[in-house]
């Protein structure tokens, strides 16, 4: 009787990192601290542990919009693979943060020689480009009451790993929102109060999103 093949375990990009030696640095971020700045050095490529960032961009007019909302197990500042020589954009600690800083020639030398880590890479650019196009798209079809009920459905890790019947997700200002959505704060805070009533968010001291919320997103 043959033996049963052991399985290979999925490949761990946290503990892949963790072990590429020199060329890294580990970076505790307190809620609000700023990451890097828009205009800074870019020369490095990060990878959240844990804790959620805003990445937002400035005009040459001064108006702020945030680009994304991101989490544990994302990358951010892949500019700085192109050679790119200063951040375009600022990216900021929406709650308390652990960060890996990897080094571009690190993040070079990681993605030539280990296939895995390569692959998983690739496929997260890709992912987030396809999310940027959603965005784009909700942007130009779809209502500010859509455009808010899929961000926090976003937030909530709906369309990733799933989602839970109910997922708290970090306190986000309704300014932050607004600008996600590209409407006023006064907007955002009719569609909260309205998804609040009919019972797909709680939103007392704490944000909680219910999968219920989905059904906003469907409708036509």
């Amino acid at each position: 009787m043959t033996p049963l093949a052991k399985k290979t375990p999925p490949f761990d990009p946290k503990t892949f990192l963790s072990r590429i030696g020199t060329g890294k640095t580990i970076v505790s971020v307190s809620e609000r601290g700023t990451i890097f700045a828009q205009g800074d050095p870019c020369d490095a490529v990060f990878y959240i542990q844990s804790g959620k960032v805003k990445l937002t961009v400035v005009s040459a007019t001064g108006k702020e919009a945030t680009i994304g909302i991101l989490g544990a197990g994302d990358f951010f500042g892949e500019d700085a693979l192109l050679a790119q020589h200063v951040q375009l954009g600022t990216a900021t600690a929406l709650t308390p943060c652990k960060v890996m800083r990897i080094k571009r020639s690190v993040m070079l030398r990681a993605i030539h020689t280990e296939n895995d880590f390569s692959e998983l890479f690739v496929e997260y650019i890709l992912t987030k480009n396809f999310r940027y196009r959603e965005d784009l798209i909700d942007q130009i079809f779809n209502s500010s009451e859509k455009r808010l009920a899929r961000i926090l459905l976003l937030f909530a890790g709906f369309g990733k790993d799933g989602i839970k019947d109910r997922t708290e997700i970090p306190n986000v200002s309704q300014e932050t929102l607004a600008e996600m959505v590209g409407t006023t704060r006064s907007r955002v805070s009719t569609f909260m109060n309205k998804f609040r009533k009919l019972g797909f968010i709680d939103y007392n001291g704490r944000l909680e999103v219910h999968s219920s919320l989905l059904t906003v997103v469907l409708h036509e």
